[in-house]
């Protein structure tokens, strides 16, 4: 009782007082912001293999988004069956028909140019195709992609699971779009879909 009366009157303690008391509030706030960014909207991920070089390299730090809409050659992560997880780029979107020929993609039958492979074919030296040549209907036994399926693949062809081999991913699949790479820094980006 004597300690807040001297309070009271002090007002150096009570400035004092004040700031630490607004410095509580303006932590809680911000440790109550984190978290919810960190568990619900923006949530740290790890590359994990090859399959997506040279855009994205192995022990790459992600941060990744679960409420931005999914987009043609977005880079999303994603969760097969199995609970394996995955980082993929999105090139058949709902409704689309694919192919490829003479490792050109075609969607519902026009050439689309994949320009974030420009590097990785710059610097192939084998006598096999980037991308094998296949059709939709080869690899899932249908023209088209139903409602909320897409078709998902590697940047670094040659060597990406994907599906090719794990088939369509569906949009509860997809855990969330990689907005940007924050770690290691000389690997700092934002990605983009094109």
């Amino acid at each position: 009782m004597i300690f807040v009366k001297r309070i009271r009157n002090n007002p150096k303690a009570n400035a004092v007082f004040d700031n630490f008391t607004l410095f509580l509030k303006l932590a809680f706030v911000a440790g109550l912001s984190v978290l919810l960014l960190r568990g619900f909207l923006l949530i740290p991920v790890e590359v994990l293999g090859d399959s997506m070089e040279n855009t994205l390299a192995p022990q790459d730090m992600l941060i990744m988004s679960k409420v931005s809409p999914v987009n043609r050659f977005d880079v999303v992560v994603l969760e097969l069956e199995d609970h394996e997880t995955l980082v993929k780029r999105v090139i058949g979107l709902p409704g689309d028909s694919l192919k490829f020929e003479e490792g050109k993609l075609f969607i519902n039958d026009k050439l689309v140019p994949e320009p974030f492979l420009d590097e990785n074919l710059e610097d192939y030296d084998s006598a096999a195709p980037f991308t094998n040549d296949f059709t939709l209907e080869m690899v899932i036994g249908k023209t088209h992609l139903g409602e909320g399926e897409y078709f998902v693949m590697g940047d670094n062809r040659p060597h990406s699971r994907d599906s090719r081999s794990f088939g369509l991913v569906t949009e509860e699949q997809i855990l969330g779009r990689a907005l940007m790479v924050y770690y290691p820094f000389s690997d700092l980006q934002i990605l983009g879909g094109r």
